[in-house]
């Protein structure tokens, strides 16, 4: 019976092609503006650490002002301060931690025609790998030591090595970062998680580092992060040596806790950490840390802010809009059938079999907006990669599901659409238009 329903409404369709034009263009704008924005904040609130979402956690201390609260929504430090940062470091309780930052500098090779470019690093513990499963294409991450030593250890991801080595297995070999020989250990894939879940600090959609180096290098070079440093005590900074030591936050710090009796073995070490910490006269405010799970992190750093959200709305207030429209030009068409329908009727078609016909065909108007709609939604989702100049390359793209949710959002909302003057038509009294005839 559906088959016979969907060829009665192409015969429909082909019939009255200007109305039934309009009338998919009514659903397929609509569809196009409402899945541009939605398919922005899908793609934008994804956990690019969903698979590890039950094990890892960024971590913060509240050792902020007595007075007043920091001014986010979990009411702490973002970041840590790196006398805490090197403290926790010693714990043996998690199975991997992780302080970091981001930095950059200069890359030169000698005997080589690459030219010297910047190149942006992340400096931090050597279980970063690890902990977010980056997989290795040669070699490995650097000695134990170099978390607290100077050791001139780097690893490169693979764009890196292609630019340097042509691909090459380059463990072993030497780059000059900064001004000084590193020797590479490790050659990683391209790893870029969308968002940057790991590092919100510094742009969530922003492209991950291209180099790695040892948290242990900081003094050798006195390094200032690339990034936010915030702090809410004066304090009188002479030397690096003061900055390090200082109540200043800039170091990003996430721990893998498998289980939760090695979750709960934890805070109570933080805990204990934090009253040492008192004792010493600093962490002035009530004792608070957070362990926040990949999938609260991002929703606690708003990622998807308000105003993506009230975006979303306006896109479906418009699709609405457009359905309004989409009704009455239904309606103009069923009515225009309706001496064909009475006609039917008199010769025994029931009330529901009219209705469900024309549903059928609101449905067949609905799948070909949607198919258009995403077409529409591919056009204004590269417009939006245009003007934001790569800063939304990464989001601003349509999977499979979402061209699925489109084809979805164009049916379900064509069938409601449809309902009322699908309604209408089967009410037609067949003794009227019969008299006509």
């Amino acid at each position: 019976m559906i088959g016979y329903y969907v060829s009665l409404a192409l015969r429909s369709l082909r019939r009255t092609p200007i109305l039934s034009a309009l009338m998919v263009a009514a659903i397929a704008v609509g569809v196009g503006a409402a899945m541009t924005t939605l398919t922005l904040n899908y793609m934008m609130s994804r956990n690019a650490l969903a698979d590890k979402n039950e094990v890892l956690y960024a971590l913060q201390l509240d050792n902020w002002d007595p007075h007043e609260a920091a001014d986010n929504p979990s009411e702490m430090p973002w970041q840590l301060t790196y006398k805490d940062a090197i403290s926790l470091l010693r714990s043996d309780i998690p199975t991997y931690q992780v302080a970091m930052h981001r930095w950059g500098g200069p890359v030169t090779l000698e005997d080589s025609t690459v030219r010297p470019y910047t190149a942006q690093a992340r400096v931090t513990s050597r279980d970063f790998f690890a902990l977010f499963d980056i997989p290795f294409i040669y070699g490995g991450t650097w000695a134990k030591e170099a978390d607290s030593n100077a050791v001139f250890q780097i690893v490169i991801n693979e764009a890196t090595n292609e630019k340097l080595f042509n691909g090459e297995n380059s463990v072993g070999r030497t780059i000059n970062f900064n001004g000084t020989p590193f020797t590479v250990v490790g050659v990683i894939g391209n790893w870029s998680p969308s968002p940057k879940v790991h590092d919100l600090n510094n742009g969530s959609f922003q492209k991950s580092a291209e180099l790695f180096i040892p948290f242990g290098l900081h003094r050798t070079f006195e390094i200032q992060p690339w990034g936010n440093t915030n702090g809410w005590k004066p304090e009188k900074i002479e030397s690096y040596e003061d900055g390090l030591g200082a109540e200043y936050v800039w170091v990003q710090y996430w721990v893998q806790l498998d289980s939760a009796e090695q979750r709960q073995r934890y805070e109570d070490y933080l805990t204990g950490f934090i009253r040492e910490q008192k004792d010493q006269g600093r962490f002035p405010r009530p004792l608070k840390f957070g362990l926040s799970k990949p999938s609260e992190w991002l929703v606690l750093n708003e990622v998807v802010d308000g105003d993506d959200r009230m975006l979303s709305w306006l896109s479906l207030a418009f699709l609405l809009v457009c359905l309004v429209n989409a009704v009455a030009l239904l309606l103009a068409k069923f009515l225009r059938k309706a001496p064909e329908t009475g006609v039917r009727r008199a010769l025994g078609a029931s009330r529901s079999a009219v209705f469900s016909q024309h549903l059928v065909e609101s449905g067949c108007i609905g799948l070909a907006g949607g198919l258009i709609g995403i077409l529409l939604t591919l056009a204004g989702l590269a417009l939006i990669r245009q003007l934001s100049m790569g800063y939304m390359d990464s989001v601003a793209s349509m999977d499979w599901l979402m061209m699925l949710s489109a084809i979805g959002l164009a049916i379900l909302s064509s069938l409601l659409a449809g309902l009322y003057p699908a309604w209408r038509i089967s009410r037609t009294n067949p003794s009227i238009y019969l008299k006509t005839q």
